[in-house]
């Protein structure tokens, strides 16, 4: 039997997952993290000495880092749920 070498054992090497990637259930919880800030007024431009539009238009994207760290150390523990609740809903 052949076996790949070189450059074609690479592509077919198996792609290892980045250790800090989050799971579905943890992208979830982010994005569900993030909502809620944004619902509570975080990243908000201050009425004066503010950013502007600019600030505007990049604030959820400073929310949505927050939310990522905020799951990455914890969270609220609702990662596992949703994963519960996939599984059950495929099979």
């Amino acid at each position: 039997m052949l076996q790949a070498t070189g450059f074609m054992a690479s592509v077919n090497a198996p792609i290892a997952k980045p250790r800090n990637e989050l799971t579905i259930g943890q992208k979830l919880e982010a994005v569900f993290l993030a909502e809620m800030m944004k619902s509570a007024g975080v990243g908000d431009s201050p009425e004066s000495f503010g950013g502007g539009a600019g600030e505007d238009q990049f604030a959820s994207f400073l929310r949505e880092a927050h939310a990522r760290e905020m799951v990455r150390a914890g969270g609220l523990g609702l990662a596992q749920h949703f994963e519960n609740a996939m599984q059950k809903g495929t099979g």
